[in-house]
């Protein structure tokens, strides 16, 4: 075989390998289940069952990985230079928290608490931002609950903002008990105190504990061991 043919025959071999090459890449992308990355035990990833109240992180501590939440749920809360804490947020199956490491925030900025008993996923952030970029599931999959949680973040600052507590207290009890517009009674399944409700409406326990009897009293929610929620508590939202 002359030189041109040992060239001809190298360039085809290339060819076959770079074939080969891709032809696994794209096995090994189809084969990726965002789901049993995000549930399951592997490198860099651990799982850990939480109790009630007991922290997954707190405000402060070195931010060096992503959580995703499998079972339960979880408070997000910041406490003051003074001492005073605020309940800022409250998630459930589905959500990721502790993201800012992604962005390369070195602490947490709050904490993170079980308010039931909760599973978790801890994902170090160089094992995150690994699958991310090689991912695009996974890339979607996070981007989209990035955008929700901003949109929550902006209704919850609007709230904040322009709405008196007895509506913010209606719109925390409908996005607990997932009310739709449909007629119907639904249960709260996060357990939930006044204190907590408190809390994250920004005013006191009497005040809740005051609205919480007027709405009964209007039909617009059950209390007897569990909390359910009428979705004609909506219109103490809308309503001028």
């Amino acid at each position: 075989m002359d030189a041109r043919g040992r060239q001809s025959e190298i360039k085809k071999q290339d060819e076959r390998e770079r074939g080969q090459e891709k032809d696994w890449q794209m096995v090994l992308a189809e084969a990726f289940d965002t789901e049993a990355f995000l549930t399951t035990v592997g490198a860099g990833r651990t799982i850990a069952t939480y109790k009630p109240k007991s922290y997954i992180f707190r405000q402060g501590t070195k931010c060096n990985a992503v959580h995703y939440i499998q079972q339960g749920h979880i408070e997000l809360s910041v406490v003051s230079g003074q001492g005073k804490e605020r309940v800022v947020g409250m998630l459930g199956p589905g959500s990721f928290v502790g993201e800012g490491c992604l962005g390369g925030q070195p602490i947490y900025l709050a904490s993170a608490r079980a308010s039931t008993e909760a599973t978790l996923i801890r994902v170090e952030a160089e094992t995150m931002i690994r699958a991310i970029h090689e991912h695009p599931e996974l890339s979607q999959r996070f981007m989209a609950y990035l955008l929700l949680r901003n949109s929550q973040i902006e209704s919850d600052l609007v709230d904040q903002l322009f709405n008196s507590s007895e509506k913010r207290l209606a719109r925390l009890l409908i996005m607990l008990a997932q009310v739709g517009k449909e007629a119907e009674l639904r249960t709260v399944v996060t357990p939930i105190s006044q204190e907590v409700m408190a809390a994250r409406v920004g005013t006191t326990r009497s005040r809740i504990n005051y609205f919480m009897n007027k709405f009964r009293k209007l039909g617009l929610i059950e209390y007897n061991g569990d909390l359910k929620v009428h979705s004609s508590l909506l219109n103490v939202i809308v309503r001028e």
